[in-house]
């Protein structure tokens, strides 16, 4: 599992897991990674060529305006020096991420610390801007995408897979085998489309700040909705 930033490495003692999206879940409103490139916008490290060539990306590879091909390929980042880009990502992540974490959210992690239960974080964002929030709230585990490098440079490539959609159903499934976690007795919260391999996969799922019909979805199968501010 390559494309794991893992805060821990050592077997859980948990059989019970809770999953935790994080954008638009733990951590309400715009993508992080949006914000960042927002961000790098206003400091001028990414401009009108950078967006240029993520659009240009984006329409070549139109499915049904899906954004899946922006998830693939950071063509924002591709060139740019990872020893410069980290440490800007941790110091957004700590400045501007980390202060807007979900209080409901930091309640129901702290519910499942006492009652036992591993925390895991899976999202389809960086792991630079990812691991501070983890490491803010002390999860177990943490899983983001990891942007592939040669000579320290970014190809805008992520390593595969992705977590994100069946990304996160591979990573669930290998997780229930190498800690031996019972997955009908686990939880699983996310917000989109994006974590309905996630939420199918455990006994207790649910829905937070739902976007794109998961409303809808969760109705139809029964799931619990939350708000997530």
């Amino acid at each position: 599992m390559a494309v794991v930033t893992s805060r821990t490495s050592h077997r859980l003692a948990s059989q019970v897991a809770a999953f935790f999206d994080v954008d638009n879940t733990v951590l309400p409103g715009l993508a992080s990674e949006v914000r960042f490139f927002q961000w790098l916008w206003r400091c001028r490290v990414v401009g009108w060529p950078e967006l240029r060539a993520s659009l240009r990306w984006w329409a070549r590879h139109w499915p049904s305006a899906s954004l899946q091909p922006l998830r693939e390929r950071k063509l924002y980042l591709a060139g740019k020096p990872a020893q410069v880009i980290e440490p800007l990502g941790e110091e957004f992540c700590r400045e501007r991420l980390c202060p807007s974490v979900s209080p409901a959210a930091m309640r129901r992690i702290d519910e499942h610390r006492r009652a036992g239960h591993a925390i895991i974080l899976l999202s389809g964002s960086l792991d630079f801007l990812i691991e501070p929030i983890a490491g803010a709230l002390q999860v177990d585990r943490c899983f983001a995408g990891v942007l592939e490098q040669v000579n320290g440079l970014y190809t805008g490539h992520i390593v595969p897979p992705l977590p994100y959609g069946q990304g996160k159903r591979q990573l669930l499934e290998q997780l229930a085998q190498d800690l031996a976690l019972d997955l009908s007795a686990c939880y699983a919260y996310g917000d989109s489309p994006g974590d309905l391999d996630l939420l199918g996969s455990v006994g207790h799922p649910t829905v937070v700040n739902p976007i794109r019909g998961m409303a809808r979805v969760a109705r139809r199968r029964g799931w619990p909705v939350v708000e997530w501010t």
